[in-house]
């Protein structure tokens, strides 16, 4: 035994030295005594535990160490073809198409798009060389074709060349487009602006800029299709209250405070998002009662006036020049360079702070090129020109009023927009007891603020009455009025719209002009609305 012992004294000695050596280096790593006080502790009080974490280690180690796939050497699971059957086989496969072929509503539309020749204006030329009179675009100031812009445009081409050939966070911004963001600041009376290269990608960038998951967004059912896009994109809890209906507004703001309270929720950032003419009907919103609520309540408020600005107030400010309430109590402001302004883009308004946010954290603005030193130019001249000829607006809004008078006299066609929108929507009134009525602000039950959809949608139908304004316009068009119906992205948009034709009024028109285009879109209405009787 004492032979034994001896001749394993080495092996226990070596084996001592070792344990030694590897608890000197264990105590060396940072965090190594609280690991082994940890252990010494979850020993002492359940042995099991330290036996089960060995285990599952060791298991972990295993399950890193081996392959995670096993290759079938036997070939068992596996069907050999010739080389003749795998040629068949690739003769024979059909791949998917990428998208639906399109029908031929679609493809009779492409054909039919008007081409203009020439400069695009309040009377331009078109391919067939008609010239007609043009409420189609968005030239709601007439700056469209303007000399004096021209010339502005000319010279900035000659002097900065055309594009910045990059984003302006980095080495795309020109002075031009800083004196662009001051003219529209100081035109609005807000602290700051920031400038965006693509109108539509405003409100998009700006919504995730700000919400993120988590934050509350109170937004108008009727909202277009850029402002679902950035709702979309922030992953934010989303309310929805009926179009329009500041009374639906308000009952969802006191839901929402009701549910924070009961559940106990955390405090986080809450918008109200909506616009000052919606696009997809032309109504107007109650700018003070918006902002009445949102001081009510402790939100910010996110308005798209896209269509509103340059167009309503005695100089084209928008609601907030309109309804005489100061540009700093909305927080975020979007508008188009390109509606008004004779340019493309957009921007958005407000404090040095939340501006200065969308510098680092906006993604339009962060990896979009800026636009051309020329369109910046020219905007800020369209700016300037509006200054100092206020009677471009009164001429706009005597043009709407004089529209209106003729078209609100139809019977066969409703107007949902708003009585000082230049935009206005033509809907086909629908025939008999099943006329269709949105519902009236507070009747029936409320919708349920969760979903997009309204407790009691109206029904149309869209092909049909697409079709029909689609003869008034080609009727509307042989008489030499250029008139369009509104585009939507069926199956994309949170709500289809109804099927309207848009008419955009603009300052450019004399009084007997839009004399003769109502006329002639009532005859065209009268004549194509008829037959159905």
């Amino acid at each position: 035994m004492d032979n034994s012992t001896r001749t394993l004294q080495p092996l226990f000695a070596f084996l001592a030295y070792s344990l030694n050596r590897v608890e000197t280096t264990f105590y060396k790593i940072p965090g190594s005594h609280v690991v082994a006080r940890y252990v010494k502790s979850s020993h002492q009080d359940d042995p099991g535990r330290t036996v089960l974490e060995i285990l599952l280690v060791i298991f972990a180690i295993r399950t890193l160490l081996q392959s995670r796939t096993r290759s079938d050497s036997g070939g068992k699971h596996f069907i050999k073809f010739s080389e003749k059957e795998i040629d068949e086989l690739v003769d024979e496969w059909t791949p998917e198409p990428l998208t639906q072929p399109l029908s031929a509503e679609e493809q009779t539309d492409l054909a039919s798009i008007p081409v203009i020749v020439g400069t695009n204006g309040p009377k331009p030329k078109l391919q067939s060389g008609k010239q007609v009179l043009n409420l189609a675009s968005y030239n709601f100031t007439g700056l469209a074709g303007n000399e004096v812009i021209k010339e502005r445009a000319i010279e900035t081409l000659r002097k900065y060349g055309l594009g910045s050939c990059g984003p302006p966070g980095f080495y795309g911004t020109i002075d031009v487009h800083m004196d662009l963001e001051r003219d529209i600041a100081d035109f609005l009376g807000a602290e700051s602006v920031i400038l965006y290269s693509q109108a539509f990608s405003t409100i998009t960038s700006v919504i995730p800029a700000f919400a993120k998951r988590g934050d509350i967004i109170v937004a108008d059912r009727g909202v277009n299709f850029a402002i679902q896009r950035g709702l979309y994109v922030s992953r934010s809890t989303i309310r929805w209250y009926d179009h329009n209906d500041l009374k639906s507004l308000e009952d969802v703001l006191e839901s929402v405070q009701r549910e924070t309270r009961k559940r106990k929720l955390p405090l986080t950032r809450r918008f109200i998002v909506t616009e000052g003419i919606f696009e997809k009907d032309g109504a107007m919103v109650d700018l003070p009662k918006i902002i009445e609520l949102k001081h009510k309540y402790k939100y910010r408020l996110m308005l798209d006036e896209s269509f509103s600005f340059g167009t309503v107030g005695r100089t084209g400010r928008g609601l907030t020049e309109l309804y005489n309430v100061p540009a700093t109590e909305v927080d975020m402001l979007m508008g188009s360079v390109a509606n008004t302004l004779n340019a493309s883009g957009g921007f958005c308004a407000g404090s040095s702070f939340i501006i200065n946010h969308q510098r680092v954290n906006g993604p339009a603005f962060i990896f979009s090129a800026t636009g051309p030193a020329l369109h910046a130019t020219s905007a800020s001249e369209g700016i300037s020109i509006l200054r100092n000829t206020p009677s471009i607006l009164t001429t706009l809004h005597e043009n709407v009023r004089t529209i209106r008078a003729i078209l609100d006299r139809v019977d066969c066609i409703t107007i949902p927009s708003h009585h000082a929108s230049p935009m206005i929507h033509i809907h086909v009134r629908v025939p008999g007891p099943s006329t269709l009525q949105l519902p009236g602000p507070g009747a029936g039950k409320p919708s349920n603020p969760a979903s997009v959809q309204p407790r009691e949608p109206p029904v149309f139908d869209i092909e049909g009455e697409e079709r029909l304004l689609q003869e008034i316009i080609d009727e509307a068009m042989a008489q030499g009025v250029w008139v369009t119906r509104a585009r939507r992205l069926r199956g994309q948009e949170f709500v289809d719209a109804r099927p309207s034709i848009r008419l955009s009024v603009s300052s450019a028109f004399t009084k007997k002009e839009c004399e003769k285009a109502a006329n002639v879109i009532k005859a065209a209405a009268i004549k194509v609305l008829g037959r159905r009787k």
